[in-house]
């Protein structure tokens, strides 16, 4: 008689979750809105730049420099995001 353990398939059961699919709305729906408005803020800081880059006030192009920085670092996480848990899910799927 062997003494080792026997080992199932252990799987993420997402479905489980009782509301699973309201949850999947409600941060596809978020995650809309979080890139949204990093491309408003994208827009605005980019204009707020050259505009006080050509008057010469360099303290707000300093700031408006660290606003687009800031949109384009949010929208890159917020896709990093939803790329990094599909990749989660489907190795979670493969063990």
């Amino acid at each position: 008689m062997s003494t080792r353990p026997r080992t199932g398939g252990v799987y993420p059961n997402i479905g489980a979750v009782g509301g699973a699919s309201t949850l999947v709305s409600i941060i596809g729906a978020l995650l809309t809105i979080i890139l949204i408005i990093a491309c408003l803020m994208l827009i605005v800081c980019a204009a707020t730049w050259a505009v006080a880059a050509a008057h010469g006030n360099y303290h707000s192009v300093t700031k408006a420099r660290t606003g687009v920085l800031v949109a384009v670092g949010a929208a890159a996480l917020a896709g990093a995001g939803v790329a990094w848990m599909n990749f989660l899910l489907h190795l979670g799927s493969t063990l």
